[in-house]
């Protein structure tokens, strides 16, 4: 079969088995208990701490596709991976100081909702749409694609089997009320990734002669957060210009990722959530880019960056430990997709088919919609999974990377002019949301499958970095959305707040400003190696 495989005993695969029966055994009996309570269960809206909307937003940033993707990152390029959560702290601060107050203020649930009141109707269905694709592409089919990685790692099964394996394993969860069970033991379980990631990093230390010799066993510019413009691989200067693009559309506009904030006490509450979470992005080089690293000292003959994570786990942890971490990244990965099969559903049913197909429908018809969204999101998540490991010359890392870069112009555009220059257009904005979407993604699947430049010889090299690429992309888009508002004649533009916006508490500025100086810190260490 293959190497992970054949480290894999009957012992560990009872423990999936015993794991997998006992979540659906659960899951069964919570769908016959408590309906009403599980229906009220998330109306208590502007209820969460700091605490709460930190965790919940460093839980939807975190899971096993992340465990997966960094130990690739760090295997085949080190402590660089670091960027992409240190780096954050610059959008964070934009998320909590711009952002937050005026989405608290409009009294939004959703971002649809939000850029609705400020452009009227047709802006939110064209969002809603967006949001759709959104959802299909960066969710389902992205979080399908990684498992289905970890279900081939397993089984040594093709990609489109895996997937299915998969899909399969969600729609049942579903059906047995399962995901209901996974909800409930989410958090123990993304505690227990935590763990055994610190734990590989122990045990890899301990193995390799620790620190020193990790570092004497792996290139200098392994410990490099800042790589020089030459770097094929991540170059400064794309890093610097590209990834605020994903970065602005990810923390700032992505419904996951904002709702939490939106569910605030208030604006100090959800303010301090948003710092939260730097704080705890300040850990991923221990928990998720140092097992990289050390796969890359402890195994150098492996091959497959996309192999690391779990080849720290087969071969330092003991067998059952083995099938234990396994069921709990598949089960995490399961309610990751059943989560995203339901906002797809969702999204459909109430956004678009109820409001512009047929605002008449029965709750029995709503329902049949909602199983047919998610039949056809299952079939279209196997395809673009399958699409996705075609792609070639990327690691697991930069396929995520660039797939959400091509995602992310649009919204980047939208949402900053909207906020910044209050003579933006509602023409503007909706045609940079629908033809500019379109325009990006296209430009995404003639970079990444249909004119891909070849990895092996070099050919079709004026492709830049895709990071540029977004970044250019963004770049037009924006000048064509202030294009538009200027020779727009009707001018209907954005309906502002009219009170003044709440300013930030004193404790939150200086915790925000030593969170800065700790990045800065990390930034000075991590370089000139």
């Amino acid at each position: 079969m293959n190497k992970i495989y054949d480290k894999l005993t009957q012992l560990d695969f009872a423990i999936v088995a015993i794991y997998l029966i006992a979540l659906l055994v659960i899951g069964y009996v919570a769908s016959f208990r408590n309906k009403k309570k599980d229906e009220t269960l998330f109306l208590a809206s502007n209820s969460l701490n700091w605490y709460n909307i930190g965790f919940n937003m460093w839980g939807t940033n975190v899971g096993p596709s992340s465990l997966l993707a960094f130990a690739s990152i760090g295997f085949s390029a080190g402590i660089v991976g670091g960027n992409f959560e240190w780096y954050a702290f610059v959008f964070l601060t934009l998320l909590a100081m711009v952002f937050a107050p005026r989405y608290i203020a409009s009294k939004v649930s959703t971002m649809p909702e939000f850029m609705g009141k400020r452009y009227g109707k047709s802006t939110q269905d064209i969002l809603a749409g967006y949001a759709l694709v959104k959802i299909l592409i960066s969710w389902l089919s992205l979080g399908l694609f990684s498992g289905g990685i970890l279900v081939r790692q397993i089984l040594g099964i093709p990609m489109w089997q895996s997937t299915i394996v998969l899909v399969a394993f969600s729609g049942l969860f579903t059906y047995m009320g399962g995901l209901k069970a996974i909800a409930k033991v989410n958090v123990f379980q993304m505690i227990l990734l935590i763990i055994v990631s610190l734990a590989l990093t122990f045990i890899g230390l301990q193995k390799l002669g620790g620190i020193t010799a990790l570092i004497d066993k792996t290139p200098n510019h392994f410990w490099n957060l800042i790589h020089p413009a030459s770097d094929p691989g991540y170059p400064w200067h794309a890093l610097l210009l590209g990834y605020p693009v994903s970065a602005v559309a990810f923390f700032c506009t992505d419904q996951s990722m904002v709702q939490s904030v939106l569910g605030a006490k208030n604006l100090k509450q959800g303010q301090l959530g948003v710092n939260f979470i730097g704080w705890l992005k300040v850990l991923a080089l221990p928990m998720f880019i140092l097992p990289g690293i050390l796969c890359f000292a402890l195994f150098p003959d492996l091959t497959d960056d996309k192999l690391a994570y779990m080849t720290m786990v087969t071969n330092l942890f003991p067998s059952g430990l083995n099938g234990l971490v396994i069921c709990v990244l598949i089960a995490v990965l399961v309610a990751t997709i059943g989560s995203s099969l339901n906002a797809l559903s969702t999204v459909f049913t109430k956004d678009i088919y109820v409001n512009n197909i047929n605002p008449k429908a029965t709750v029995k018809k709503q329902i049949n919609v909602g199983r047919y969204t998610v039949i056809a999101g299952c079939v279209l998540a196997v395809l673009m999974a399958i699409a996705f490991d075609n792609i070639q010359g990327k690691t697991l890392f930069d396929i995520f990377q660039s797939i959400l870069g091509y995602l992310a112009p649009p919204l980047a555009v939208t949402f900053l002019l909207s906020v910044f220059w209050k003579r933006t257009t509602k023409l503007a904005v909706n045609v940079i949301l629908s033809a500019g979407s379109a325009f990006s993604l296209l430009v995404g699947m003639l970079n990444l499958w249909i004119l891909p430049p070849d990895a092996a010889t070099g050919s079709n090299t004026w492709w830049p970095h895709y990071f540029l690429i977004s970044f250019y992309i963004f770049a037009v888009l924006f000048v064509a959305a202030i294009i538009i508002s200027l020779v727009d004649k009707n001018k209907v533009t954005a309906a502002i707040e009219t009170a003044p916006l709440p300013k930030a508490d004193k404790q939150v500025k200086i915790l925000f400003v030593l969170l800065g100086l700790v990045i800065l810190t990390l930034y000075i260490i991590f370089n000139g190696h």
